[in-house]
């Protein structure tokens, strides 16, 4: 089975924001992509609100019924109560660092200690499955499944940025085969995620043991030249084409 396709929709906020005008309408391009065969909609509500905000993570969970809703936070007493209070059907814990222009690097569940345990315990209290997004180590693989999230999703920025350079590229994916392998085993859902395009999505997902991907910015990117639904279909074409090889 082809791996899940979870497109995010911030920088359509993104757009919006940059002129303070009501379009375009994230929620609207949710609808468009789940029209067009995404499976589910990633969105991240950061603290300083630069692109998605509240009345967004509202919408989009009054609009995503039956859909998967997997909202993107970092991992603090707010975010877990605007978590709790809106119900999404994931949340991922993700590092967040306001001067950064997107997330860089995993969280680092071994520091996050007893308080990220405690986030993950009140989360999966209100029934909302825990991904935490990391980097692709099995130290961090092994404490994720002790704390007791049900999902991992692998930081794929390394592989994304090597991907030109085969012997970089080649020792990445054996290090993120590695710890999906090791995440399998315990018995996690592997998820991958970041900087993937439609140029490095089919190497990767040959490894059957990641069976879902999170892509963003270069989806949004791609709508520019072959609209929001085209870059969705495009996408799933280049996910087919490399779990069948």
């Amino acid at each position: 089975m082809a791996a899940r396709l979870h497109v995010n929709i911030d920088h359509v906020a993104t757009l919006r924001n940059v002129r303070g005008t009501p379009y375009p309408d994230p929620v609207r391009a949710a609808e468009v992509c789940l029209a067009a065969g995404a499976d589910g909609i990633t969105a991240h509500l950061r603290e300083d609100r630069r692109h998605i905000v509240d009345a967004d993570v509202d919408r989009l969970r009054a609009t995503l019924k039956g859909h998967t809703f997997n909202l993107e936070m970092a991992a603090t007493d707010e975010m877990v109560a605007i978590a709790t209070r809106v119900g999404p059907d994931v949340v991922t814990l993700v590092p967040e660092r306001r001067e950064e222009r997107t997330t860089e690097g995993g969280l680092d569940v071994l520091a996050g200690g007893d308080a990220l345990a405690r986030r993950v315990a009140q989360l999966r209290a209100a029934k909302i499955k825990v991904s935490l997004f990391i980097a692709a180590d099995d130290e961090q693989v092994r404490v994720s499944k002790a704390i007791g999230v049900e999902q991992i999703e692998l930081h794929t920025g390394v592989y994304a940025h090597a991907f030109d350079d085969e012997p970089r590229r080649v020792a990445e994916l054996k290090r993120i085969a590695s710890a999906a392998h090791l995440g399998h085993g315990l018995g996690l859902e592997v998820a991958a995620g970041h900087g993937l395009t439609l140029a490095n999505v089919p190497e990767l997902v040959r490894n059957r043991e990641i069976v879902e991907l999170n892509i963003g910015h270069a989806m949004i990117a791609d709508a520019i030249f072959m609209s929001m639904a085209g870059a969705v279909k495009a996408m799933r074409e280049a996910i087919q084409r490399g779990g069948t090889s």
